[in-house]
Protein backbone atom coordinates (compact mmCIF):
# COMPACT_ATOMS: atom_id res chain seq x y z
CA UNK A 1 0.00 0.00 0.00
CA UNK A 2 1.36 3.55 -1.09
CA UNK A 3 2.21 5.42 2.11
CA UNK A 4 1.86 9.03 2.03
CA UNK A 5 4.90 11.57 2.73
CA UNK A 6 2.96 12.64 6.08
CA UNK A 7 2.82 9.49 6.98
CA UNK A 8 6.52 9.12 7.22
CA UNK A 9 6.72 12.16 9.33
CA UNK A 10 7.25 11.27 13.03
CA UNK A 11 5.31 12.63 16.09
CA UNK A 12 8.76 14.48 16.56
CA UNK A 13 9.00 15.74 13.27
CA UNK A 14 5.46 17.14 13.01
CA UNK A 15 5.78 19.28 16.03
CA UNK A 16 9.34 20.63 14.88
CA UNK A 17 7.47 21.30 11.24
CA UNK A 18 4.39 22.91 13.56
CA UNK A 19 6.61 25.22 15.59
CA UNK A 20 8.10 26.48 12.68
CA UNK A 21 7.70 30.60 10.85
CA UNK A 22 4.02 30.26 8.87
CA UNK A 23 4.94 28.98 5.78
CA UNK A 24 3.94 26.61 3.07
CA UNK A 25 6.14 23.26 4.08
CA UNK A 26 5.99 19.97 2.77
CA UNK A 27 3.49 18.41 5.41
CA UNK A 28 0.95 21.82 4.87
CA UNK A 29 0.88 20.44 0.82
CA UNK A 30 0.55 17.16 1.50
CA UNK A 31 -2.51 18.03 4.00
CA UNK A 32 -3.57 20.60 1.29
CA UNK A 33 -3.23 18.20 -1.88
CA UNK A 34 -5.30 15.95 0.05
CA UNK A 35 -7.99 17.96 1.01
CA UNK A 36 -8.65 19.30 -2.39
CA UNK A 37 -8.96 15.82 -3.95
CA UNK A 38 -11.41 15.03 -0.90
CA UNK A 39 -13.59 18.42 -1.86
CA UNK A 40 -13.50 18.23 -5.67
CA UNK A 41 -14.45 14.38 -5.76
CA UNK A 42 -17.44 15.51 -2.90
CA UNK A 43 -18.63 18.36 -5.21
CA UNK A 44 -18.50 16.14 -8.49
CA UNK A 45 -20.19 13.70 -6.81
CA UNK A 46 -23.20 16.74 -5.47
CA UNK A 47 -22.78 14.74 -1.61
CA UNK A 48 -23.22 17.79 0.76
CA UNK A 49 -21.49 17.29 4.30
CA UNK A 50 -24.44 15.51 5.91
CA UNK A 51 -24.57 12.98 3.18
CA UNK A 52 -20.08 12.21 3.01
CA UNK A 53 -20.55 12.23 7.12
CA UNK A 54 -23.56 9.22 6.43
CA UNK A 55 -21.13 7.29 4.54
CA UNK A 56 -17.85 7.35 6.39
CA UNK A 57 -19.05 7.73 9.89
CA UNK A 58 -16.99 10.83 10.10
CA UNK A 59 -17.82 14.15 11.87
CA UNK A 60 -19.00 17.14 9.69
CA UNK A 61 -16.40 19.00 11.61
CA UNK A 62 -13.54 16.88 10.85
CA UNK A 63 -14.92 17.12 7.06
CA UNK A 64 -14.55 20.61 7.31
CA UNK A 65 -10.68 20.46 8.83
CA UNK A 66 -9.54 18.04 6.06
CA UNK A 67 -10.74 20.14 3.24
CA UNK A 68 -9.57 23.14 4.60
CA UNK A 69 -5.97 21.27 4.80
CA UNK A 70 -5.92 21.15 8.62
CA UNK A 71 -6.71 17.67 8.77
CA UNK A 72 -4.90 14.61 7.90
CA UNK A 73 -6.87 11.62 8.55
CA UNK A 74 -5.62 7.70 9.60
CA UNK A 75 -5.15 4.80 7.40
CA UNK A 76 -8.98 3.91 8.23
CA UNK A 77 -10.44 6.60 7.61
CA UNK A 78 -9.21 7.40 4.28
CA UNK A 79 -9.84 4.09 3.28
CA UNK A 80 -13.67 5.25 4.45
CA UNK A 81 -13.44 8.17 2.37
CA UNK A 82 -12.20 6.44 -0.46
CA UNK A 83 -15.19 4.03 -0.69
CA UNK A 84 -17.40 6.89 0.14
CA UNK A 85 -16.19 8.70 -2.88
CA UNK A 86 -15.86 5.90 -5.53
CA UNK A 87 -12.35 6.45 -6.26
CA UNK A 88 -8.82 4.06 -4.82
CA UNK A 89 -6.83 4.66 -1.65
CA UNK A 90 -3.86 5.60 -3.34
CA UNK A 91 -5.23 7.67 -5.38
CA UNK A 92 -6.65 10.36 -2.32
CA UNK A 93 -2.92 10.21 -0.88
CA UNK A 94 -0.70 10.03 -3.62
CA UNK A 95 0.44 13.82 -5.20
CA UNK A 96 -0.96 13.34 -8.17
CA UNK A 97 -3.49 15.43 -9.37
CA UNK A 98 -5.78 14.74 -12.36
CA UNK A 99 -5.77 17.17 -15.65
CA UNK A 100 -8.16 19.55 -13.46
CA UNK A 101 -6.54 19.75 -10.82
CA UNK A 102 -2.68 20.29 -12.30
CA UNK A 103 -2.54 23.50 -12.41
CA UNK A 104 -3.43 24.21 -8.54
CA UNK A 105 -1.08 21.93 -7.59
CA UNK A 106 1.50 22.92 -9.71
CA UNK A 107 1.03 26.26 -8.00
CA UNK A 108 1.18 24.40 -4.80
CA UNK A 109 4.87 23.01 -5.42
CA UNK A 110 6.06 26.20 -6.75
CA UNK A 111 7.93 29.15 -5.41
CA UNK A 112 5.46 31.02 -5.19
CA UNK A 113 3.04 29.85 -2.57
CA UNK A 114 6.06 29.02 -0.62
CA UNK A 115 7.78 32.02 -0.19
CA UNK A 116 4.90 34.81 -0.87
CA UNK A 117 3.94 36.10 2.32
CA UNK A 118 -0.06 35.68 2.16
CA UNK A 119 -0.83 36.00 5.32
CA UNK A 120 0.83 39.90 5.60
CA UNK A 121 -1.97 40.48 3.29
CA UNK A 122 -4.40 38.79 5.36
CA UNK A 123 -5.22 36.23 2.73
CA UNK A 124 -5.85 32.72 4.40
CA UNK A 125 -3.67 30.41 2.48
CA UNK A 126 -6.99 27.68 2.64
CA UNK A 127 -9.66 29.87 1.80
CA UNK A 128 -7.83 31.01 -1.26
CA UNK A 129 -6.85 27.28 -2.74
CA UNK A 130 -10.74 26.29 -2.19
CA UNK A 131 -11.27 29.32 -4.44
CA UNK A 132 -9.47 28.67 -6.97
CA UNK A 133 -11.10 25.05 -6.69
CA UNK A 134 -14.35 26.48 -7.26
CA UNK A 135 -12.87 28.77 -10.17
CA UNK A 136 -13.78 27.71 -13.85
CA UNK A 137 -10.72 26.07 -15.79
CA UNK A 138 -9.91 29.48 -17.53
CA UNK A 139 -8.51 30.58 -14.29
CA UNK A 140 -6.32 27.55 -14.07
CA UNK A 141 -5.00 28.07 -17.49
CA UNK A 142 -4.44 31.49 -16.21
CA UNK A 143 -2.66 30.02 -13.26
CA UNK A 144 -0.17 27.77 -15.71
CA UNK A 145 0.62 30.94 -17.50
CA UNK A 146 2.00 32.99 -14.19
CA UNK A 147 4.42 29.94 -13.67
CA UNK A 148 5.09 29.62 -16.94
CA UNK A 149 6.53 33.04 -17.16
CA UNK A 150 7.96 32.51 -13.04
CA UNK A 151 10.31 30.16 -14.62
CA UNK A 152 10.35 31.17 -18.64
CA UNK A 153 11.98 34.36 -17.30
CA UNK A 154 13.92 33.27 -14.24
CA UNK A 155 12.23 35.09 -11.67
CA UNK A 156 13.45 34.45 -8.33
CA UNK A 157 12.55 34.85 -4.41
CA UNK A 158 14.25 37.98 -4.27
CA UNK A 159 11.78 39.48 -7.09
CA UNK A 160 8.73 38.34 -5.33
CA UNK A 161 10.17 39.34 -1.87
CA UNK A 162 10.72 42.86 -3.08
CA UNK A 163 7.36 43.17 -5.18
CA UNK A 164 5.64 42.03 -1.84
CA UNK A 165 7.36 44.72 0.04
CA UNK A 166 6.36 46.98 -2.16
CA UNK A 167 2.79 45.98 -1.97
CA UNK A 168 2.53 45.85 1.44
CA UNK A 169 3.79 49.69 1.52
CA UNK A 170 1.50 50.45 -0.92
CA UNK A 171 -1.63 49.19 1.19
CA UNK A 172 -0.60 50.59 4.52
CA UNK A 173 -0.37 53.87 2.78
CA UNK A 174 3.61 53.70 3.47
CA UNK A 175 2.74 54.72 7.05
CA UNK A 176 2.80 52.45 10.32
CA UNK A 177 1.42 53.83 13.71
CA UNK A 178 3.12 51.20 15.53
CA UNK A 179 6.50 51.75 14.34
CA UNK A 180 6.22 55.59 14.88
CA UNK A 181 5.35 54.82 18.50
CA UNK A 182 8.16 52.21 18.80
CA UNK A 183 10.58 54.77 17.95
CA UNK A 184 8.74 57.72 20.10
CA UNK A 185 9.30 56.09 23.09
CA UNK A 186 13.20 55.70 22.46
CA UNK A 187 13.23 59.25 21.47
CA UNK A 188 11.08 60.24 25.04
CA UNK A 189 13.03 57.43 26.92
CA UNK A 190 16.85 58.53 26.13
CA UNK A 191 15.70 62.07 25.91
CA UNK A 192 17.10 62.31 22.34
CA UNK A 193 17.80 65.96 20.93
CA UNK A 194 16.07 66.67 16.86
CA UNK A 195 19.67 65.52 16.07
CA UNK A 196 20.95 63.25 18.08
CA UNK A 197 24.42 62.75 18.99
CA UNK A 198 26.13 59.21 17.97
CA UNK A 199 27.48 58.85 20.95
CA UNK A 200 23.88 58.94 22.86
CA UNK A 201 22.41 56.39 20.62
CA UNK A 202 26.15 54.42 21.29
CA UNK A 203 25.05 54.61 24.68
CA UNK A 204 21.49 53.11 23.82
CA UNK A 205 23.07 50.09 22.23
CA UNK A 206 25.70 49.31 25.35
CA UNK A 207 23.51 49.87 28.52
CA UNK A 208 20.27 49.04 26.71
CA UNK A 209 21.36 45.78 24.85
CA UNK A 210 24.69 45.40 25.46
CA UNK A 211 25.97 45.81 22.19
CA UNK A 212 29.26 47.40 21.70
CA UNK A 213 29.95 49.30 18.42
CA UNK A 214 33.24 48.97 16.46
CA UNK A 215 34.06 51.93 13.80
CA UNK A 216 37.99 50.98 12.49
CA UNK A 217 37.89 46.94 11.82
CA UNK A 218 35.65 47.01 8.34
CA UNK A 219 38.47 49.65 7.25
CA UNK A 220 41.25 47.33 8.01
CA UNK A 221 40.10 44.58 5.93
CA UNK A 222 40.34 44.70 2.25
CA UNK A 223 37.90 42.72 1.48
CA UNK A 224 34.90 44.84 3.39
CA UNK A 225 35.69 47.76 1.86
CA UNK A 226 32.40 47.62 0.40
CA UNK A 227 30.86 46.48 3.42
CA UNK A 228 29.00 49.62 5.50
CA UNK A 229 28.07 47.53 8.67
CA UNK A 230 27.66 44.43 10.06
CA UNK A 231 25.98 43.29 13.36
CA UNK A 232 28.22 39.89 14.81
CA UNK A 233 25.59 38.74 16.81
CA UNK A 234 27.59 36.05 19.12
CA UNK A 235 29.94 39.02 19.83
CA UNK A 236 27.45 41.88 20.46
CA UNK A 237 29.00 44.09 18.47
CA UNK A 238 27.92 46.41 15.63
CA UNK A 239 31.03 47.42 13.09
CA UNK A 240 30.42 49.98 11.11
CA UNK A 241 33.26 50.89 8.22
CA UNK A 242 34.81 54.16 9.23
CA UNK A 243 34.15 56.24 5.90
CA UNK A 244 30.47 56.96 7.25
CA UNK A 245 31.73 57.72 10.58
CA UNK A 246 30.53 61.62 11.55
CA UNK A 247 27.72 61.60 8.91
CA UNK A 248 24.10 60.51 8.10
CA UNK A 249 25.13 57.51 7.63
CA UNK A 250 26.32 56.55 10.78
CA UNK A 251 23.34 58.23 12.65
CA UNK A 252 21.33 55.26 10.16
CA UNK A 253 23.09 52.64 11.38
CA UNK A 254 23.52 53.52 14.63
CA UNK A 255 19.36 54.06 15.01
CA UNK A 256 18.77 50.70 12.73
CA UNK A 257 20.94 49.05 14.72
CA UNK A 258 18.43 50.36 18.18
CA UNK A 259 15.31 48.96 15.69
CA UNK A 260 16.19 45.75 15.33
CA UNK A 261 16.77 45.58 18.76
CA UNK A 262 13.70 47.45 20.54
CA UNK A 263 11.63 45.74 17.83
CA UNK A 264 13.13 42.20 18.73
CA UNK A 265 13.45 41.40 15.37
CA UNK A 266 15.14 38.06 15.29
CA UNK A 267 14.48 37.16 11.59
CA UNK A 268 17.03 39.88 9.96
CA UNK A 269 19.96 40.60 8.06
CA UNK A 270 23.31 41.07 10.11
CA UNK A 271 24.84 43.24 7.01
CA UNK A 272 23.47 46.49 5.41
CA UNK A 273 23.07 45.22 1.98
CA UNK A 274 22.35 41.69 2.36
CA UNK A 275 24.60 39.16 0.23
CA UNK A 276 21.45 36.93 -0.66
CA UNK A 277 17.83 37.41 0.40
CA UNK A 278 16.80 34.54 1.62
CA UNK A 279 13.32 35.20 3.13
CA UNK A 280 10.53 37.68 3.24
CA UNK A 281 10.36 38.36 6.67
CA UNK A 282 14.01 39.07 7.02
CA UNK A 283 13.20 41.61 4.57
CA UNK A 284 10.12 42.91 5.80
CA UNK A 285 12.13 42.91 9.07
CA UNK A 286 14.99 45.30 7.61
CA UNK A 287 12.43 47.10 5.96
CA UNK A 288 10.63 47.38 9.66
CA UNK A 289 14.30 48.65 11.34
CA UNK A 290 14.82 50.92 8.53
CA UNK A 291 11.49 52.90 9.02
CA UNK A 292 11.87 52.99 13.06
CA UNK A 293 15.10 54.71 12.20
CA UNK A 294 13.88 57.30 9.89
CA UNK A 295 11.14 57.70 11.87
CA UNK A 296 13.74 57.99 14.88
CA UNK A 297 15.76 60.36 13.20
CA UNK A 298 12.90 62.66 11.91
CA UNK A 299 10.39 62.94 14.17
CA UNK A 300 6.73 63.28 12.95
CA UNK A 301 5.64 66.38 14.29
CA UNK A 302 8.73 68.29 13.59
CA UNK A 303 8.68 67.51 9.75
CA UNK A 304 5.17 67.72 8.96
CA UNK A 305 5.81 71.99 10.67
CA UNK A 306 8.83 71.57 8.09
CA UNK A 307 6.41 70.75 5.07
CA UNK A 308 4.22 73.67 6.09
CA UNK A 309 6.81 76.13 5.81
CA UNK A 310 7.95 74.85 2.49
CA UNK A 311 4.70 74.42 1.46
CA UNK A 312 3.89 78.13 2.21
CA UNK A 313 6.91 79.46 0.62
CA UNK A 314 5.76 82.50 -2.55
CA UNK A 315 8.25 80.84 -4.25
CA UNK A 316 10.84 77.60 -5.44
CA UNK A 317 14.31 77.56 -3.20
CA UNK A 318 16.01 74.28 -3.86
CA UNK A 319 18.41 75.39 -1.06
CA UNK A 320 14.86 75.02 1.08
CA UNK A 321 15.19 71.40 0.62
CA UNK A 322 18.94 71.45 1.18
CA UNK A 323 17.77 73.01 4.45
CA UNK A 324 15.48 70.53 5.17
CA UNK A 325 19.03 68.01 5.38
CA UNK A 326 20.89 69.77 7.73
CA UNK A 327 18.03 70.39 10.09
CA UNK A 328 17.77 66.77 10.79
CA UNK A 329 21.74 65.46 9.07
CA UNK A 330 20.27 62.60 6.75
CA UNK A 331 20.49 61.75 3.63
CA UNK A 332 18.73 62.48 0.34
CA UNK A 333 16.97 59.35 0.57
CA UNK A 334 16.19 59.31 4.26
CA UNK A 335 14.47 62.92 4.20
CA UNK A 336 12.51 62.06 1.00
CA UNK A 337 11.51 58.30 2.26
CA UNK A 338 10.17 60.53 5.37
CA UNK A 339 8.12 62.45 3.46
CA UNK A 340 6.52 59.41 1.46
CA UNK A 341 5.68 58.02 5.06
CA UNK A 342 4.16 61.09 5.73
CA UNK A 343 2.41 63.18 3.26
CA UNK A 344 -0.23 60.80 2.67
CA UNK A 345 -1.06 60.43 6.14
CA UNK A 346 -1.25 63.91 7.35
CA UNK A 347 -1.60 66.04 3.76
CA UNK A 348 -3.92 63.40 2.09
CA UNK A 349 -1.45 63.14 -0.68
CA UNK A 350 -2.03 59.26 -1.75
CA UNK A 351 -0.43 59.69 -5.06
CA UNK A 352 3.29 59.41 -4.76
CA UNK A 353 5.70 57.51 -6.24
CA UNK A 354 10.01 57.46 -5.09
CA UNK A 355 12.70 56.28 -7.51
CA UNK A 356 16.58 56.20 -6.76
CA UNK A 357 18.72 56.11 -9.65
CA UNK A 358 22.03 55.13 -9.78
CA UNK A 359 24.71 55.75 -12.94
CA UNK A 360 28.77 54.97 -13.18
CA UNK A 361 30.95 57.69 -14.27
CA UNK A 362 30.73 57.22 -17.52
CA UNK A 363 26.61 57.93 -17.26
CA UNK A 364 25.82 55.37 -20.54
CA UNK A 365 23.42 53.08 -17.99
CA UNK A 366 21.16 54.99 -15.60
CA UNK A 367 19.78 52.12 -13.11
CA UNK A 368 16.73 52.44 -11.41
CA UNK A 369 17.77 51.06 -8.26
CA UNK A 370 14.34 51.30 -6.29
CA UNK A 371 11.02 52.75 -6.54
CA UNK A 372 7.68 53.00 -4.95
CA UNK A 373 4.26 53.72 -6.02
CA UNK A 374 1.41 54.18 -3.47
CA UNK A 375 -2.35 54.50 -5.17
CA UNK A 376 -1.70 53.70 -8.54
CA UNK A 377 0.55 52.58 -10.87
CA UNK A 378 1.80 56.28 -11.77
CA UNK A 379 4.24 57.08 -14.56
CA UNK A 380 6.63 56.47 -14.94
CA UNK A 381 6.42 52.63 -15.85
CA UNK A 382 8.40 50.19 -17.99
CA UNK A 383 11.10 50.44 -15.42
CA UNK A 384 12.21 46.74 -15.53
CA UNK A 385 12.96 47.18 -19.34
CA UNK A 386 16.48 47.31 -20.75
CA UNK A 387 16.03 50.56 -22.59
CA UNK A 388 17.05 53.91 -21.91
CA UNK A 389 14.90 56.32 -19.37
CA UNK A 390 13.65 59.42 -20.79
CA UNK A 391 16.49 62.21 -20.17
CA UNK A 392 14.11 64.28 -19.93
CA UNK A 393 13.21 62.90 -16.19
CA UNK A 394 14.69 65.33 -13.71
CA UNK A 395 15.65 61.97 -11.76
CA UNK A 396 18.37 61.56 -14.97
CA UNK A 397 18.99 65.30 -15.80
CA UNK A 398 20.04 66.41 -11.93
CA UNK A 399 22.77 63.63 -12.36
CA UNK A 400 23.90 65.14 -15.38
CA UNK A 401 23.96 67.92 -14.04
CA UNK A 402 25.69 67.13 -11.07
CA UNK A 403 28.21 65.52 -12.84
CA UNK A 404 29.30 68.49 -15.06
CA UNK A 405 29.01 71.15 -12.16
CA UNK A 406 31.53 69.09 -10.48
CA UNK A 407 29.35 70.00 -7.31
CA UNK A 408 30.62 68.22 -4.05
CA UNK A 409 27.84 68.20 -2.37
CA UNK A 410 24.30 67.44 -2.80
CA UNK A 411 21.99 69.41 -5.64
CA UNK A 412 18.35 69.82 -5.76
CA UNK A 413 15.82 71.04 -8.05
CA UNK A 414 12.08 70.94 -8.75
CA UNK A 415 9.86 69.70 -11.84
CA UNK A 416 6.45 69.75 -13.12
CA UNK A 417 6.62 66.28 -15.55
CA UNK A 418 3.59 66.39 -18.03
CA UNK A 419 3.20 62.52 -19.14
CA UNK A 420 3.19 62.76 -23.16
CA UNK A 421 -0.23 61.07 -23.90
CA UNK A 422 -1.91 61.17 -20.46
CA UNK A 423 -3.46 63.89 -18.10
CA UNK A 424 -0.83 63.33 -15.87
CA UNK A 425 1.25 65.91 -14.47
CA UNK A 426 3.93 65.62 -11.48
CA UNK A 427 5.68 67.58 -9.02
CA UNK A 428 9.25 66.50 -8.96
CA UNK A 429 11.26 67.09 -6.15
CA UNK A 430 15.22 65.61 -6.81
CA UNK A 431 18.23 65.54 -5.18
CA UNK A 432 21.65 64.35 -6.19
CA UNK A 433 24.53 63.59 -4.54
CA UNK A 434 28.14 61.44 -5.31
CA UNK A 435 27.70 57.59 -4.33
CA UNK A 436 29.57 57.72 -0.88
CA UNK A 437 30.71 53.93 -1.06
CA UNK A 438 31.31 53.79 -4.83
CA UNK A 439 33.68 55.88 -6.03
CA UNK A 440 33.19 58.72 -8.99
CA UNK A 441 29.41 56.98 -9.34
CA UNK A 442 26.71 59.25 -8.61
CA UNK A 443 22.70 59.11 -7.46
CA UNK A 444 19.91 60.52 -7.28
CA UNK A 445 16.34 59.93 -5.45
CA UNK A 446 13.17 61.67 -6.78
CA UNK A 447 9.92 62.07 -5.09
CA UNK A 448 6.87 62.46 -7.25
CA UNK A 449 3.72 63.97 -6.50
CA UNK A 450 0.33 63.97 -8.86
CA UNK A 451 -0.32 67.71 -9.25
CA UNK A 452 -4.15 67.98 -8.23
CA UNK A 453 -6.49 70.68 -6.81
CA UNK A 454 -5.16 69.19 -2.90
CA UNK A 455 -1.67 70.02 -4.17
CA UNK A 456 -1.82 72.90 -5.60
CA UNK A 457 -3.49 74.61 -2.45
CA UNK A 458 -0.69 72.63 -0.52
CA UNK A 459 2.01 74.10 -2.45
CA UNK A 460 1.56 77.62 -3.17
CA UNK A 461 5.03 77.73 -5.56
CA UNK A 462 3.44 75.57 -8.05
CA UNK A 463 2.93 78.18 -10.62
CA UNK A 464 5.97 79.93 -10.09
CA UNK A 465 8.08 80.60 -13.34
CA UNK A 466 11.41 78.74 -11.66
CA UNK A 467 9.37 75.30 -11.57
CA UNK A 468 9.92 74.04 -15.13
CA UNK A 469 7.35 72.32 -16.75
CA UNK A 470 8.57 69.28 -18.90
CA UNK A 471 6.55 67.21 -21.40
CA UNK A 472 8.34 63.77 -20.58
CA UNK A 473 7.80 59.89 -21.48
CA UNK A 474 9.04 56.65 -19.79
CA UNK A 475 11.82 55.25 -22.52
CA UNK A 476 13.66 56.68 -25.50
CA UNK A 477 12.37 53.39 -27.61
CA UNK A 478 8.75 53.88 -26.59
CA UNK A 479 8.81 57.52 -26.93
CA UNK A 480 6.89 59.22 -30.10
CA UNK A 481 8.07 62.83 -29.16
CA UNK A 482 9.58 63.44 -32.72
CA UNK A 483 11.76 66.51 -31.91
CA UNK A 484 13.41 65.25 -28.64
CA UNK A 485 16.52 66.86 -28.45
CA UNK A 486 17.86 64.36 -25.39
CA UNK A 487 16.74 61.41 -26.94
CA UNK A 488 19.72 58.72 -27.53
CA UNK A 489 17.86 55.28 -28.67
CA UNK A 490 15.22 55.09 -31.95
CA UNK A 491 12.00 54.68 -30.79
CA UNK A 492 12.20 51.20 -32.01
CA UNK A 493 9.70 49.34 -29.73
CA UNK A 494 7.19 52.43 -31.05
CA UNK A 495 8.21 51.58 -35.02
CA UNK A 496 7.42 48.16 -33.99
CA UNK A 497 3.79 48.74 -32.51
CA UNK A 498 3.25 50.93 -35.33
CA UNK A 499 3.93 48.32 -37.94
CA UNK A 500 1.98 45.61 -35.79
CA UNK A 501 -1.26 48.10 -36.27
CA UNK A 502 -0.25 48.96 -39.65
CA UNK A 503 -0.82 44.99 -40.39
CA UNK A 504 -3.46 45.13 -38.17
CA UNK A 505 -5.44 48.07 -39.88
CA UNK A 506 -5.43 46.58 -43.49
CA UNK A 507 -7.26 43.41 -42.11
CA UNK A 508 -9.83 45.72 -41.03
CA UNK A 509 -10.41 46.98 -44.01
CA UNK A 510 -10.69 43.69 -45.49
CA UNK A 511 -14.24 43.30 -43.06
CA UNK A 512 -15.79 46.56 -44.42
CA UNK A 513 -19.10 46.25 -45.75
CA UNK A 514 -17.75 48.42 -49.15
CA UNK A 515 -14.96 45.71 -49.73
CA UNK A 516 -17.26 42.79 -49.57
CA UNK A 517 -19.34 44.46 -51.75
CA UNK A 518 -16.20 44.84 -54.41
CA UNK A 519 -15.49 41.34 -53.66
CA UNK A 520 -19.14 39.71 -54.57
CA UNK A 521 -18.82 41.97 -57.93
CA UNK A 522 -15.46 40.68 -59.05
CA UNK A 523 -17.31 37.45 -58.26
CA UNK A 524 -20.09 37.66 -60.35
CA UNK A 525 -17.97 39.25 -63.46
CA UNK A 526 -15.59 36.16 -63.37
CA UNK A 527 -18.51 33.96 -63.19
Amino acid sequence: MYVSPLEKISLIDFTIFVQMPIMLQEIDTVKLIFGLKVAQLRKEQQLSYQQLSDKTGLAISYLHNIEKGKKYPKADKIIALAKALGTEYNYLVSLEPDKKMRPIFDLLNSDFLKIFPLEKFGINLTKFINLLVDTPGKVNAFISTVIKITRNYQLQGEDFYKAALRSYQELHDNYFPDLERAANQVRNTYQLQQIPDPSRLKYILQEEYGIQVDQTTLGEQPALQRVRSYYAASAKTLYIHPVFVGGPQELMLLAKEIGFQALKLSERPYETRMIELESFEKLFNDFQASYFAVALLMEENSVIEQVHAIAAMPKWDPQAILDFLETYQVSQEMLLQRLANLLPRHFGIHQIFFLRFFTKPDREKFEMTKEMHLSQLHNPYANQLEEHYCRRWLSVEIINRFRSQEVITAIADAQLSTYHGTNNTYLCISMAKASTDAPGCTTSVTLGLLVNDRLRRLFRWLDDPEVRTVEVHTTCERCPISDCKERIAEPVALQALKARQAVQDELDKLDQPETASHSETTSVKYN
